[in-house]
């Protein structure tokens, strides 16, 4: 076990501390001391408050970019569905207009499918 005396004047077994012959700090020296813990913590809490406020701005950036970003490729994949759709939608028109019977019975055999799947194996 390693202990690490105190190099300040006044602590530990430095002999050349301000304290004087009776071993205790005065009030100046605490003080003192006092004082200078207080501006650490208060530079540590601005430290700290910047990296929080800077680590949250790049974090809320990151989440716009990112939402952009998804919202943008949503939008061109609903583009695109919807124009494949408006293809088909032309081609079993043009199918139907072509080929009158065949619609039919291709819109007979679909009722047919969805009939049996509705029912669902029931006897």
């Amino acid at each position: 076990m390693n202990i690490h005396t105190d190099q300040r004047p006044g602590y530990g077994d430095n002999k050349t501390g301000t304290t004087g012959s009776s071993g205790r700090s005065t009030t100046g020296d605490i003080n003192a001391d006092l004082n200078t813990l207080r501006s650490d913590f208060n530079a540590l809490k601005d430290t700290v408050t910047d990296y929080v406020s800077k680590t949250s701005s790049d974090a809320l950036d990151s989440a716009k970019k990112t939402t952009s970003d998804v919202a943008s490729k949503a939008s061109d994949l609903a583009s695109a569905a919807s124009e494949q759709a408006k293809t088909f939608a032309s081609e079993l028109e043009r199918m139907g207009r072509n080929n009158p019977l065949g619609a039919i019975a291709g819109a007979v055999l679909v009722g047919v499918v969805i009939g049996l799947i509705g029912r669902g194996g029931r006897s």
